[in-house]
């Protein structure tokens, strides 16, 4: 398995995440850049968002090359609370590295962020990242009806699978 780390994403990071998230084959994952310059407004309001505490993500590097990304969502009125959301280039699916990023964000949530609880959410039919949740050692606590809207598809409501992990 290639070395895992991750660091605070940087404006720099866009093209490769453009290149990343524009795969047609990410079906389950709601990012899809336009261009890159889209990718590079998004990453700013990212890190406005850091600033004032709501959002705080990385890119995920393997032996130092940015192959995805990992970050954490502050609940807005539960601030114990934290979201991950993950994304890897497609070469590396299945080689765990999703998982191993998700429980280095994990130990910043806890430690650094002070967080109490962790969640992940997953369209039911997502098995790869439900597998990344489970090897991280999250429990799942059930399905949320009509929860996540897909702009992309004019508003349509997905159910979700709740997994979690708290400290």
């Amino acid at each position: 398995m290639p070395t895992i780390q991750i660091r605070l994403q940087e404006i720099g990071d866009a093209q490769r995440f453009y290149e990343i998230l524009s795969n047609p084959n990410f079906i389950y994952f709601s990012a899809n850049p336009k261009s890159v310059e889209d990718e590079e407004n998004w990453l700013r309001a990212s890190i406005k968002d850091m600033a004032n505490g709501l959002q705080y993500n990385y890119s995920i590097l393997c032996d130092g090359e940015v192959c995805g990304g990992v970050g954490v969502r502050i609940n807005g009125t539960r601030k114990h609370i934290g979201e991950i959301g993950y994304f890897i280039e497609e070469k590396r699916w299945g080689q765990g590295i999703a998982t191993e990023a998700v429980k280095l964000l994990e130990q910043k949530c806890f430690h650094e962020l002070k967080l109490s609880r962790i969640e992940i959410l997953m369209q039911p039919e997502n098995a790869a990242s439900e597998k990344v949740a489970i090897k991280a050692g999250y429990v799942k606590e059930g399905l949320l009806r009509k929860v996540v809207e897909d702009k992309e598809h004019s508003g349509t409501m997905h159910d979700v699978c709740l997994y979690a992990k708290v400290l």
